[in-house]
């Protein structure tokens, strides 16, 4: 249903187009889970317009996952990732070049949510061992997250099944069921599945400051644009336009209310429960960056996270400066006058 929303209210735009004689820059961008409200900045730019305003034409494809926007993006379907930027990290380390160019999420927003049927028997992360867990998809971010909080906790990966779920309704469908114990989840499906069960338990929370502080020690960036280092190269001028989008979301995004927000989200991803995903997006809205910038200390973070769970990029030698660039973000504020 949201790959058929997305398609549709992009073909009247590339219409519009036609009919004004000018012919704006087609990208299609991968998104990781288009009604996670940890994306929801790439949503909302197109509902804005921001992405005509800066004078491309997007077609926004939904996946699972960030590993599956991911592959789809190296294997040539698709131009742009909206994902979580700890992907060029881990592609780094095997000597691909991605490069984050607008980060719109400061936290990474990611609970470590016990399934209510199975609250009794897990009261701790170490009690995960055994257990299957859900993940929006196998490699994805918050597969990465779950590794973490595992090493964290001395609990073995291997001890562990990880499921993809999704993000959205599935994830919160397997967590009523009980099909997984636990599972890695964001928002609105956080909420959705707390307004269902007031005692539930989440081990772990990184939905604001405080929380990603605690798991963390740092501020820890999540959702960005990323893509190919030689797309970027040969695409500037839509590398620089999407940036614009984005950047003038996040602006519009810190100067309205939560209610206007979700008035311009389309009904599919709002979804049938309006209270609770306004809700969501109240705990949400602190997590999105105000300028899009990449703080290098996040990235460096984002790093020394990995380092820990991940062998290969212990042992691999990554120059982190070429896995993002604040270049773009830098004329986008210029243009929109901001400081």
């Amino acid at each position: 249903m949201i790959g058929k929303l997305i398609r549709s209210v992009l073909a009247p735009l590339g219409a519009l187009a036609l009919m004004s004689g000018v012919a704006a820059a087609k990208v299609t961008i991968a998104v990781g889970g288009a009604g996670c409200l940890c994306y929801l900045p790439t949503m909302l730019a197109e509902q804005l317009g921001e992405y005509k305003k800066a004078g491309v034409e997007v077609e926004l494809v939904n996946f699972k996952g960030g590993s599956q926007a991911l592959t789809a993006v190296l294997g040539g379907s698709a131009d742009v990732v909206s994902g979580y930027f700890d992907h060029c990290v881990n592609l780094a380390a095997k000597n691909q070049a991605l490069q984050a160019f607008v980060v719109y999420d400061r936290y990474p927003g990611f609970a470590l949510v016990v399934s209510p049927k199975h609250a009794a028997a897990i009261r701790s992360v170490k009690d995960l061992a055994g257990k299957k867990v859900g993940v929006s998809a196998p490699g994805s971010s918050t597969h990465f997250f779950l590794n973490y909080m595992l090493c964290q906790h001395g609990v073995d990966q291997n001890q562990v099944g990880v499921v993809g779920i999704g993000l959205e309704a599935t994830a919160v469908a397997s967590m009523e069921q009980g099909t997984v114990e636990a599972a890695i989840m964001l928002d609105p499906a956080v909420t959705l599945l707390q307004g269902k069960n007031k005692d539930l338990k989440i081990l772990n929370d990184t939905r604001t400051q405080k929380d990603t502080l605690d798991v963390f020690g740092g501020e820890y960036p999540g959702g960005a644009l990323y893509t190919r280092v030689e797309w970027i190269a040969s695409h500037e001028k839509e590398t620089q336009a999407l940036t614009n989008a984005i950047v003038a979301t996040l602006k519009w995004i810190h100067s309205h209310t939560p209610e206007e927000i979700m008035a311009k989200m389309p009904d599919e991803l709002v979804g049938p429960d309006k209270a609770l995903y306004l809700a969501a997006l109240k705990n949400t809205l602190p997590m999105y960056s105000t300028t899009g910038r990449m703080d290098p200390k996040g990235a460096q973070a984002v790093l020394a996270v990995f380092s820990q769970s991940v062998p290969e990029i212990a042992k691999a030698n990554i120059d982190l400066s070429k896995t993002y660039t604040n270049k773009f973000v830098e004329q986008a504020h210029q243009k929109l006058g901001m400081k």
